[in-house]
C-alpha cells in the first residue's frame, strides 16, 4: 500500500491539495452528523487486527467523544505527516502504552507484537512470541526496571536509522491522494539499452520481415497480368507456404535443446521460440484473411464477367471451375482451411488455456495434421516447402513417442505441500540424462490418458534414484492430481484383508534394519519453517549416493539401506503396505506414468555465467531447486576433510562446465507457508558455507515475504525489531529457520542490482521464473544495468 508520509518540504499548494483530498475522503465515510465512529474507522483502514484500529481511533479522538471529527483527523494526520521524528515517536509510544500509564510493560508489548504478527500474516508458536517479546523488552529496558520508558524506546529505535523519519500507517491508503501523472519517459523500444539486450531478436525479426517482403514481391510480380486482387492473393499465398511449414520448426524441442549446446545459442533467440511461434500464428491468421478476401474479390469480378460460365458461389465453394492442382479442390479446401485456422486461433487464446480448459487448446491444436493435408491439396507448391520441416517434425514426434512409451515409469512417493503443491518422486529410468533446470512432459493415465503437461525437474541430475517434480494446482489437471492424493487412503481389498494386515504388523515388530520403518514427518528438522501447526512436511534434501541417512536429530543410520528407499521398495512389492506407511500429507505409491524429455531451458546457461542472479517467485523456485542442489553436489565434491585434524579445504580448480564465481538466490513468497517447499535444501546450503565469511560466500540467499509489513509501518516496526534481535541472538530467522533473515515486503530492485553491480564478480546474468508482470519489471532494471535477462518459458 502506498504510505501516507509526505516529504517535509511539502509546499503550500501540495498541502492544500492534500487537505482537500482528506476532506473529500472523510465525507465519503462520515455519517450524517459529519463524524466517524469506530466501525466506520475500521472499515476505512481495512486493517486485519482490530487492536491497531482501536488504538489509532482512541488517539485520534482527542476529546474522548467516541467519534472523530474532520478537525481531529486533520490534526492527527498533520502531526504524523508534517511532524518531526520525535512527534512520530510519541504517537508510537502512545500506541504501545495500552493502559496509558506512561510506560510499556512486557504484557503490553506482547499484545502489540501478537497484533503485528497477525497484520503481517505470520504464524508463530506462543513460545516463539514470548521469545520475541523478551528479546525486544530486554534490549530496550536498559535500567532493568521492568518497564520501557519513552526515552528507552527512543534509544532503541535510534539503532535503526531512517525508520522514524519514514514512519507511516500503510493501512491509511484511503487518505493518500492520487499520485500526480509523471512525465512520460522515452519508450523502452527507443532506448539504446533495449536494442543492446534484444539485438538477436531484432535481427531475427528483420530477417523474418525481409523474407516476407521478398516472397510477396516475387509471387506478386509473376501475376501482374491478372490484376491487383490476384497479385495480393498469390503474394500472401507464397508467404503462407513458408509460414505454415516453418511454424512447426519452432516447436522442435529436441532440436532446440541440441542447439542450446552450440554456438548458435549466442546468436539465435532460442529462449523465445514460443513467442516467435505465437507471432507466426498471428501472421498466418492475418495473411490468410487477406489471402481469402483477395480471392473473394477476384471471384466476384469473375462472376460479374459476361464470359464466365460460373456463378460466385460456384467459384467459392465447388470444384466445378477446376481451380487447383488436385481435381479443382482449391476453393473448398481453402474454406475448410480458414475455418480450421480460426477455430485453432480462438482456442489458443490465453483465456482458454489458463481458465482450466487446457484440453480444448490441446485437441484443437492437433488440427495441424488435417491442415497440412489440406494445404498440400490446396497449394501446388506447399509440399516442397513442407518436405524438410515436416520430415524433422514427424521424426522428432516419432522419437518422442517411442521414448516416452517404451518403458512405463512409476510414481513411488508423493508429498502434499502447502499452497496446494504436489511433490512427486518418479523412479528415474537408467538412460534419462538431463541438466539442471531442464523440464519434461508428464502423462499420468489414471488422471488423463491423453494429456501431457510440462513441468520443471526440481531434482539435481546427480540424484540417480528418482526424479522430483513440484506441481502447483492451478488448472483442471493439476487440481485433479492434488485431489487424487488428498483422498482418504484406500482400505485393503480382497478376502485376505485382515490376514495381510496382521502379517504386516508382525513384520514391523522385527528388529530395526530388517524391515522398513515409517518416516516420522511430525518432527521438525533443523531449519524447518516456524509454524503453529503440529505437523510440518519437510522435503528430503539431496544426499549424495553412498552417504549415510541423517535423522532429525543429526543421528546417522548406519543400516544397509536408507529408510525411505526401503519403504519405497516395500510399497512397490506389496501395495497393501502403502496405507500403513503413509501419513496424511505423505504417501508411498506405485502409480504408472510416462515422461517425455528432457528439454532444455534458458537456465542451462547458469553454469556458464560468472555472476548469476537467480530470482524465483513462489513455485517459480522449481528450476532453481535443481540448480542449487547441483551446486551443492559440486561444492561437496570439491570439499575435502583431513581425517586427523578435521580441517576442511576446497579445491582451487573449477568444473570445466562451471564458470560461476558468485550466485545470488532471491526467493519471493507471499505467505509464510510457501517457504516450506525447499527450506531443507536451503538449510543444507547454508550449513555447507557456515565456515566461510559473509563476504567470501559463493552462494548468498535473499528471502522476501510480501505479506509482511516493513519496518517503516507503525503496525510492524516493533515486530521487525524483535525479529532482528532474536535472529542475531539465535543465529537463525524465526520465520524460516534459516540463517538468512527474511525481509518484509518486496525487494527494492534498484538497490538489489546496484549491490550486485558493485560486487564486480564478473559478467552478470539474471535468471527469472515467475509471473509475467514481475518479469517485465525485472527486464527493465536489467536493461538499465546492462545485465543479461533470461526468463523461464514453456
Amino acid at each position: 500500500m502506498p504510505p501516507v508520509s509526505r516529504d517535509l518540504t511539502m509546499n503550500a499548494e501540495e498541502d492544500a491539495k492534500w487537505l482537500q483530498w482528506v476532506t473529500h475522503q472523510f465525507k465519503t465515510i462520515a455519517g450524517e452528523d459529519g463524524e466517524i465512529n469506530l466501525q466506520d474507522f475500521k472499515k476505512a483502514l481495512k486493517v486485519k487486527e482490530s487492536f491497531f484500529a482501536e488504538r489509532f481511533f482512541v488517539l485520534f479522538d482527542s476529546d474522548g467523544s467516541g467519534t472523530i471529527t474532520l478537525q481531529e483527523l486533520q490534526k492527527a494526520l498533520t502531526l504524523l505527516i508534517h511532524g518531526s521524528p520525535m512527534d512520530k515517536l510519541k504517537f508510537l509510544f502512545q500506541v504501545y502504552d495500552v493502559d496509558g500509564s506512561g510506560s510499556i510493560d512486557a504484557d503490553e508489548l506482547r499484545t502489540v507484537l501478537q497484533s503485528c504478527l497477525y497484520e503481517s500474516a505470520i504464524s508463530l508458536p506462543k513460545e516463539k512470541l514470548d521469545q520475541l517479546t523478551l528479546a525486544l523488552f530486554e534490549s530496550a529496558d536498559k535500567d532493568c526496571s521492568g518497564t520501557i520508558t519513552f526515552e528507552e524506546l527512543r534509544d532503541e529505535l535510534q539503532r535503526f536509522p531512517g525508520v522514524l523519519e519514514n514512519l507511516t500507517i500503510s493501512a491509511a491508503h484511503w487518505l493518500t491522494p492520487p499520485a500526480p501523472q509523471r512525465h512520460r519517459r522515452q519508450p523502452r523500444l527507443l532506448t539504446s539499452a533495449y536494442w543492446h539486450n534484444h539485438r538477436s531478436h531484432a535481427l531475427c525479426l528483420a530477417v523474418f520481415v525481409g523474407l516476407h517482403v521478398l516472397l510477396f514481391a516475387l509471387a506478386a510480380s509473376a501475376y501482374r497480368a491478372f490484376g491487383a486482387s490476384v497479385m495480393v492473393a498469390k503474394g500472401c499465398g507464397q508467404c503462407l507456404n513458408f509460414d505454415c511449414s516453418f511454424i512447426a520448426v519452432l516447436m522442435l524441442r529436441r532440436c532446440l535443446t541440441w542447439l542450446r549446446a552450440t554456438w548458435l545459442a549466442q546468436v539465435l533467440p532460442l529462449d523465445h521460440n514460443i513467442q516467435f511461434h505465437q507471432l507466426m500464428g498471428y501472421v498466418v491468421v492475418g495473411l490468410s484473411l487477406v489471402h481469402t478476401v483477395a480471392h473473394v474479390v477476384n471471384f466476384a469480378l469473375q462472376a460479374q464477367s459476361e464470359t464466365s460460365p460460373f456463378q460466385f458461389w460456384e467459384l467459392l465453394l465447388t470444384t466445378r471451375p477446376g481451380i487447383g492442382w488436385v481435381h479443382g479442390s482449391a476453393s473448398p479446401t481453402g474454406v475448410a482451411l480458414l475455418l480450421l485456422l480460426l477455430l485453432m486461433f480462438a482456442c489458443s487464446s490465453s483465456c482458454v488455456r489458463r481458465s482450466g480448459h487446457f484440453e480444448v487448446f490441446y485437441w484443437t491444436h492437433l488440427s495441424y495434421l488435417p491442415m497440412w493435408l489440406l494445404l498440400i491439396l490446396h497449394g501446388p507448391n506447399f509440399w516442397k516447402w513442407l518436405l524438410v520441416p515436416g520430415t524433422l517434425f514427424f521424426l522428432e514426434k516419432t522419437i518422442s513417442l517411442a521414448a516416452s512409451r517404451m518403458v512405463a515409469l512409476h510414481i513411488v512417493e508423493v508429498n502434499l505441500l502447502p499452497s496446494k503443491v504436489t511433490h512427486l518422486l518418479i523412479k528415474r529410468p537408467p538412460l534419462f540424462h538431463y541438466r539442471p533446470g531442464d523440464y519434461l512432459y508428464l502423462n499420468i493415465p489414471s488422471i488423463a490418458r491423453y494429456e501431457w503437461h510440462p513441468f520443471t525437474i526440481s531434482s539435481a541430475p546427480e540424484q540417480k534414484d528418482t526424479i522430483w517434480l513440484h506441481i502447483r494446482s492451478q488448472g483442471q489437471w493439476t487440481n485433479r492430481l492434488f485431489e487424487s492424493f488428498k483422498k482418504p487412503e484406500p482400505v485393503f481389498c480382497g478376502s485376505k484383508r485382515l490376514s495381510r494386515r496382521l502379517e504386516m504388523k508382525r513384520s514391523q515388530r522385527k528388529p530395526q534394519g530388517l524391515q522398513p520403518q515409517p518416516i516420522d514427518f511430525g518432527a521438525s528438522a533443523q531449519g524447518a519453517v516456524a509454524s503453529n501447526k503440529e505437523v510440518i512436511v519437510e522435503l528430503i534434501s539431496y544426499r549424495p549416493e553412498g552417504a549415510p541417512w541423517q535423522g532429525h536429530e543429526g543421528l546417522v543410520n548406519t543400516g544397509t539401506k536408507d529408510r525411505t528407499r526401503a519403504q519405497r521398495e516395500a510399497a512397490a512389492e506389496d501395495p497393501a503396505l502403502v496405507s500403513e506407511m503413509s501419513s496424511e500429507n505423505h504417501q508411498f505409491c506405485n502409480i504408472k506414468c510416462y515422461i517425455d524429455g528432457p528439454y532444455g531451458t534458458p537456465t542451462r546457461r547458469i553454469f556458464a555465467s560468472e555472476h548469476a542472479v537467480l530470482i524465483g517467485a513462489g513455485i517459480g523456485i522449481t528450476p532453481f531447486a535443481s540448480i542449487l542442489q547441483s551446486i551443492l553436489y559440486r561444492h561437496q565434491k570439491r570439499k575435502h576433510i583431513c581425517p586427523n585434524c578435521q580441517h576442511s579445504w576446497m579445491e582451487s580448480g573449477q568444473d570445466e562446465d562451471m564458470k560461476l564465481h558468485k550466485v545470488d538466490f532471491i526467493w519471493i513468497n507471499r505467505d509464510q507457508q510457501s517457504f516450506e517447499w525447499f527450506v531443507s535444501l536451503l538449510t543444507k546450503l547454508e550449513m555447507d558455507q557456515a565456515e566461510e565469511t559473509q563476504e567470501g560466500r559463493f552462494l548468498e540467499l535473499h528471502m522476501y515475504m510480501t505479506s509482511a509489513l516493513s519496518k517503516n509501518d507503525i503496525k510492524a516496526i516493533g515486530l521487525q525489531m524483535a525479529l532482528d534481535l532474536l535472529a542475531k541472538k539465535e543465529k537463525k530467522d524465526s520465520i524460516t529457520g534459516l540463517q538468512t533473515r527474511t525481509q518484509p515486503g518486496r525487494p527494492d530492485w534498484n538497490k538489489v542490482f546496484q549491490k550486485v553491480a558493485a560486487e564486480k564478480k564478473g559478467k552478470v546474468q539474471v535468471f527469472f521464473c515467475g509471473s509475467p508482470a514481475l518479469a517485465k519489471i525485472l527486464k527493465g532494471h536489467c536493461e538499465q544495468f546492462s545485465f543479461k535477462f533470461f526468463q523461464e518459458n514453456f
